[in-house]
């Protein structure tokens, strides 16, 4: 069977669609599952064994034009995870006779075959609401799956090449403090400087400091304030690939709940992250793939009080690691 899986928002909605692929791949290795996907994730879709083609979707060509690139797979069934008019409108056109998605939205009277799932009352999280779907297509589908989803035979080389360019020679806890995608929690620049040095005190690990590629002139600003401390920075202009690779190999990934977030768990590094104190934000929605053993999440209050006791928490927590 032809099933197409879409998604195409950012980098940690797709990574959590990536558990639905898995299953309907392992329900039936026979199935062909094509993905239709945003630009940015291409790179990464492309190192998944379970994914077999990927159409890019950008939102930029025609209804008409996409439904063509879509016809041309002979998708048998298709599962949408998160719709919108325009790929509803295009599955349509591109004959699919069975069109699965959540009952949700205007858009989904483009679907035959809706689900209600009602997913703002957060009774499960993001992926958990993903992998359901999947038994629309197959009531039995077994939901397990691998965790690390994404491993990398070369990823031990890429960290080893890292580290003598950068003479780190002890374990690396990454500090991401940019915002990116739609996370609404984190803390300020002050605060991470203190959550920083304080790993630094203990001289245990080697800290890294890590930036999107459009995260220039927060990088710069990071270089000034951390000037002379025992800090590597680093700007990522290698590729999303080579950043999940560099990324497994660490002690340790610190942000708040975004795409890098969801990156570090897919290929099983450890994270600590910062979640914003509502059910819609929460880490009881946003938790990643990962294995959770290896998630620690901490919500941050708007209220003075209570968010200096939780930085308080995090400072110990790093001090202790």
């Amino acid at each position: 069977m032809n099933i197409l899986v879409v998604r195409t928002d950012k980098l940690g909605d797709f990574i959590t669609a990536l558990p639905a692929m898995f299953v309907l791949k392992q329900y039936n290795p026979n199935n062909k599952i094509i993905v239709c996907i945003a630009p940015l994730n291409f790179s990464l879709a492309k190192e998944c064994d379970f994914i077999d083609e990927v159409i890019v979707d950008d939102g930029k060509e025609s209804i008409f034009s996409l439904a063509n690139k879509i016809r041309k797979e002979k998708i048998d069934a298709s599962i949408t995870l998160f719709s919108n008019t325009r790929v509803g409108l295009a599955l349509v056109l591109a004959r699919i006779s069975q069109r699965i998605a959540p009952a949700t939205k205007i858009a989904q009277i483009f679907y035959n075959t809706r689900v209600k799932q009602k997913r703002s009352e957060v009774k499960m999280a993001e992926f958990e609401y993903n992998l359901a779907l999947t038994q629309a297509l197959f009531p039995q589908i077994n939901l397990e799956y691998t965790k690390p989803i994404l491993t990398f035979d070369d990823a031990q080389k890429i960290y080893d090449v890292f580290c003598i360019n950068n003479d780190i020679t002890q374990e690396v806890v990454a500090f991401h403090v940019g915002f990116g995608g739609s996370s609404d929690a984190n803390w300020n620049l002050d605060e991470y400087e203190i959550l920083i040095r304080n790993v630094l005190i203990a001289k245990k690990y080697q800290v890294v400091l890590t930036f999107g590629p459009d995260e220039k002139d927060l990088y710069e600003m990071m270089q000034a304030r951390l000037s002379g401390e025992n800090v590597v920075f680093y700007l990522s202009l290698d590729g999303l690939v080579y950043f999940a690779k560099l990324i497994s190999q660490f002690k340790l990934f610190v942000s708040t709940s975004t795409g890098t977030y969801h990156l570090a768990s897919l290929v099983g590094c450890p994270t600590m992250t910062f979640f914003g104190d509502s059910k819609f934000a929460s880490a009881l929605r946003w938790k990643s793939v990962g294995d959770e053993k290896l998630q620690k999440h901490y919500m941050l209050p708007v209220e003075k009080e209570q968010r200096t006791k939780i930085f308080n928490r995090v400072k110990k927590e790093l001090f202790r690691l």
